[in-house]
């Protein structure tokens, strides 16, 4: 009968091999990796899936770490590196482009924004500081979102999911959302067109920790009332938006090598 201390460091070794791993892992894989015998990793598996620290995949018979285990590596991001260093990348950011941004992080299916930096000609927006808003509605939301797998994004917005809007713009359905995820995937970034407020958009790039894996986004929020008829989305290139991209691009780069990314 193993203890409770072996058992904790059993459960801390299966985390930390599930959070290295890009597809499920069977049980069979995560015991041989932990160095536990079968029938105690079924017990463990069990116990923190009872917690949310790991998810089963019944079609697939393999698991993938649990919303549990994500909110845990979010906080730290929240508490330690982004806090210290998030700070001065976007002073610089706003003193280069004249636009309010922000740092933001994904918890659950929310986006939680953990600061902004208002430029001095702009009016403070409605993603201030400790501000939740829905993670499939933000352009940082869609950012952070965009590195997570299918399984996990079926685990953030079950069947059931209601997709709400503020402004009746966003998607409405899941497959809505994985087509807009895609479209992020694809460009390398990610936008809003006034679907958390009339008359702004939000153009995001996503910051990554030391394993690669995308923990934040950073943010630059404006006026389309500026813009030119052209720069609607769907229509060709946005001619304002690429001093953003140009900006947001070194600004995210330098944030995730403060935090250990060393592309």
């Amino acid at each position: 009968m193993e203890n409770d201390s072996s058992s904790s460091l059993r459960a801390l070794r299966i985390l930390s091999y599930l959070a290295t791993q890009a597809s499920p892992v069977s049980a069979v894989r995560i015991s041989e990796a932990a160095g536990s015998p079968r029938s105690s990793t079924f017990r463990l598996l069990r116990g923190m899936q009872s917690l949310g620290y790991v998810a089963h995949l019944p079609e697939q018979k393999s698991y993938v770490l649990g919303i549990a285990a994500l909110e845990i590596g979010q906080a730290f991001a929240i508490q330690v590196p982004l806090a210290r260093f998030g700070r001065p990348v976007l002073e610089r950011l706003v003193l280069k482009l004249g636009e309010t941004a922000h740092l933001a992080v994904v918890q659950g299916h929310e986006t939680l924004y953990i600061h902004e930096e208002t430029a001095p000609s702009r009016a403070p927006l409605v993603t201030a500081k400790d501000v939740r808003l829905p993670a499939h509605l933000t352009a940082s939301g869609r950012a952070v979102l965009a590195g997570l797998g299918d399984q996990q994004l079926k685990a953030l917005f079950p069947p059931n999911y209601s997709f709400v809007q503020r402004t009746g713009r966003g998607p409405a359905t899941f497959s809505e959302l994985q087509q807009q995820l895609d479209a992020v995937r694809r460009q390398g970034f990610a936008r809003e067109f006034g679907e958390v407020a009339e008359g702004l958009t939000s153009v995001a790039k996503p910051v990554r920790d030391r394993t690669g894996r995308i923990v934040a986004s950073i943010a630059v929020t404006y006026s389309y009332s500026t813009l030119a008829a052209e720069s609607r989305p769907g229509s060709g290139n946005v001619p304002a938006q690429e001093p953003i991209l140009a900006a947001l691009g070194p600004a995210a780069r330098e944030l995730s090598r403060r935090l250990g990314w060393e592309p």
